[in-house]
């Protein structure tokens, strides 16, 4: 018979499934990679137990519990637990603090479906803790090296190329710049944090001690890069990629407006041009006040005429006007500035296939302990 569990690191290093029997309004704040809510109590029935036990203490909290789950309403999600226990053999079921609720759920499933299935001790909190201090501890202790230079060369292309990469904007699903919002929702904080610990706590457990991440500002799109993380990116030692002007131009092209608005239209269908138009749109307006009117109004005009002619013809050519424009007038300057202030961190420079030679072969950076 498998038992109740307090090893997290196996848990996320091997997947294993989890079952989250938490309220809907707790999961949704954040969860674990994969983990499925179902719930003992639904939002309102906890919110009514809660209110209960203030008032009238636990015995009778738990009588209002049994009460609001009973009859057809406890049958369908014994039903649903069953169905998840049967296909997960496996996995393992939490609550907050692996407390009552999973207790409960354990209880039923034994009674009334004949199913043994082991809890997590310590529930979501212990596990949250855990993940938060790998990442503590990953910051503290781990090299990492970042990968800087100007935008549209590619430094997304690079980390995809290494073993021992942390793609921040992967797993915040935004690209990073005021321009990085995807057709798809960014994570919760919360869950942007689990995902970036159970990536570097599966990198240490591979052997590595060294990683290569993005030099990313403190928000990717709404996330926020982790406090230890952001404030060892002051200090991290920088590999600086580059590239052509026209090649950044080509690369911007393909992700912010071919692939873009691919994604979109595979999200939205029909409506799928006229939301990424918006998207583009949208994305000068924020930075309008940095721009200024006069550079923002010709701009605009230069994405209004780009956005008719590939709607018109599926022609993207004319989409280069406001890219060029956007690199050399706003862009370039940005980040020429920040490589002067970073000037003495700077390991490396050179183009993709340097950069990720010199990452592969730098015994740190390349993170094989020796």
């Amino acid at each position: 018979m498998r038992v109740d569990t307090d090893d997290y690191r196996r848990i996320f290093l091997e997947g294993l499934p989890l079952m989250d029997a938490r309220a809907p309004v707790e999961f949704t704040k954040g969860a674990f990679p994969g983990t499925v809510n179902l719930p003992l109590m639904t939002d309102i029935e906890r919110q009514k137990v809660g209110t209960c036990y203030k008032q009238h203490g636990q015995q009778a909290a738990l009588e209002l519990g049994h009460r609001l789950v009973s009859g057809a309403v406890k049958a369908e999600r014994i039903r649903a637990w069953a169905e998840f226990a049967r296909a997960h053999p496996n996995g393992y079921l939490y609550c907050f603090r692996g407390g009552l609720r999973s207790q409960i759920v354990q209880q039923w499933l034994r009674e009334e479906a004949g199913i043994e299935y082991p809890r997590v001790v310590g529930g979501y909190k212990a596990m949250r803790t855990f993940l938060l201090d790998t990442l503590e501890q990953a910051a503290q202790q781990c090299r990492f090296v970042l990968v800087g230079g100007l935008t549209g060369t590619g430094k997304t292309e690079v980390l995809a190329r290494l073993p021992n990469s942390v793609d921040l904007e992967g797993l915040a699903n935004h690209r990073g710049s005021s321009f990085g919002k995807r057709a798809t929702p960014q994570p919760e904080q919360i869950d942007f944090e689990n995902a970036l610990a159970i990536r570097l706590l599966k990198l240490q457990a591979a052997g590595m001690r060294g990683y290569v991440m993005e030099d990313e500002a403190r928000l990717i799109g709404r996330c926020s890069v982790p406090l230890p993380l952001h404030q060892g990116m002051q200090r991290y030692p920088l590999v600086w990629l580059e590239d052509s002007f026209e090649g950044r131009v080509e690369r911007i092209l393909r992700d912010y407006v071919i692939d873009l608005c691919a994604e979109f239209v595979a999200e939205q269908g029909e409506a799928g041009f006229e939301a990424f138009a918006e998207r583009l749109r949208q994305s000068l307006v924020n930075i309008r006040k940095r721009l200024g009117g006069e550079r923002h109004q010709r701009l605009s005009v230069l994405l209004e005429q780009a956005l008719v002619e590939q709607a018109r013809s599926g022609d993207v050519s004319l989409h280069r006007g406001w890219i060029e424009g956007l690199l050399a007038e706003y862009y370039d300057p940005m980040y020429a500035y920040q490589r002067e202030s970073k000037a003495e961190r700077i390991l490396f420079a050179g183009e993709q296939q340097a950069v990720v030679e010199f990452l592969s072969q730098d015994g740190e950076a390349s993170g094989h302990h020796r």
